[in-house]
């Protein structure tokens, strides 16, 4: 039976419809985490806004107990970065992105001075780690590391070890439950759970990504999590992986979970403000599905920030920050492109919604990259 082909209108509503941005919808924080496989976590805030986005109703205490509770969890996994994912999530994933972590650190270890040993000292700092600990506790508690080897010392040799080893950070207060001096502390003896065997790890990364992202092909898998892609053939190539199979229109293979929603590709897709770093912008091999290659360069800088965009028709149409004026959160955008008035409305009412939410717990979230917009065209004045 021939393969059914999928338009890319129909891919982009696909992923729009698995990443709950067709409709808000009511769900807890720990479902709609697990929904949406992983929230990129490199800016505090960000999971929060993204959830925003999506969930009808969302308060940002309850991704905060949610934290405490220990049934969401944050550390380094996707691509070495790090990432909020539900803890029985994080169980599963870990084994499965470890030995890319491991592969992407094998030059820094060399560059420190670091070789066998680092078995021991990864034991050693997990048994210590059993409460949460600052970088410099668990750094000054492993003798061969106090004196520090490499060009850069100590701090080097640590950061150099720390993601080989299953470590979360230990939340702190609001507005957005971590800070920039975080605190590490073993995975199991947080959240109480053992970790998976990297088989079933890599298995349940495949279906997560397909349930969350798909239709897609391995090689926007493997892009996603840097798991390899001879690891996610074997897996997802089984006889009994079960999964359903599409072309695009170009004709390469996709795959998805039997039944995954897909709407037709004139789905209605309403305006979304994302924040930085947001994993919609991230999913995919060809980020075409959703950020349009000519505003690629805008969006995506020269240093790797992803920057706060908004999305119209289900694609990215430009850009958005947060200032404090008068004490007051105010919404600006960049649209790439003159917009219609219907969208420059609908544009403005989601920009207010964001304004309630952000501020009464940061106004100006994400004001350190506020230099990032383009000079020659600078936001539009703040609304009053």
């Amino acid at each position: 039976m021939a393969e059914r082909v999928l338009s890319a209108a129909e891919l982009n509503r696909a992923t729009l419809a698995r990443q709950l941005l067709l409709e808000r919808t009511a769900l807890d924080p720990v479902t709609a985490v697990e929904r949406l496989m992983a929230l990129q976590a490199q800016e505090p805030a960000s999971p929060y806004i993204a959830l925003w986005a999506r969930l009808s109703g969302f308060d940002a205490a309850d991704l905060h107990r949610a934290f405490h509770d220990r049934t969401v969890v944050k550390g380094t996994l996707l691509r070495v970065t790090l990432h909020v994912v539900s803890a029985r999530d994080y169980a599963l994933f870990w084994p499965a992105v470890a030995p890319a972590i491991r592969a992407w650190r094998a030059r820094m270890l060399r560059q420190v001075g670091l070789g066998p040993e680092v078995e021991g000292l990864a034991e050693r700092a997990t048994a210590f780690a059993t409460e949460p600990r600052f970088g410099a506790e668990l750094r000054d508690h492993l003798p061969e590391l106090t004196g520090g080897t490499g060009p850069a010392g100590q701090t080097d040799t640590w950061w150099a070890i720390r993601p080989l080893l299953p470590f979360l950070m230990a939340p702190g207060e609001p507005p957005w439950s971590f800070g920039r001096r975080p605190r590490f502390v073993a995975a199991p003896s947080w959240t109480g759970t053992e970790l998976a065997d990297r088989e079933a790890g890599v298995r349940h990364l495949i279906e997560r990504y397909l349930a969350s992202f798909g239709p897609a092909g391995l090689d926007d898998i493997h892009k996603f999590s840097h798991v390899s892609m001879g690891m996610l053939r074997a897996v997802a190539e089984a006889p009994d992986a079960g999964l359903a199979t599409y072309r695009d229109e170009q004709g390469r293979r996709l795959l998805d979970i039997p039944g995954g929603p897909l709407p037709a590709g004139d789905t209605p897709a309403p305006v979304r403000f994302l924040p930085m770093w947001d994993s919609l912008l991230l999913a995919y091999a060809d980020r075409g599905r959703v950020l349009p290659a000519d505003h690629r360069p805008t969006v995506i800088r020269k240093n790797g920030d992803f920057l706060p965009t908004f999305t119209i028709d289900g694609k990215v149409a430009g850009l958005w920050r947060a200032d404090r004026i008068d004490g007051h959160s105010h919404v600006t955008h960049l649209p790439f492109a003159p917009l219609a008035p219907s969208d420059e409305l609908e544009v403005m009412a989601e920009a207010a919604r964001l304004e309630r939410f952000l501020e009464p717990l940061e106004p100006a979230v994400f004001a350190r990259y506020a230099t990032t917009w383009l000079k020659d065209q600078p936001p539009s004045a703040p609304r009053g």
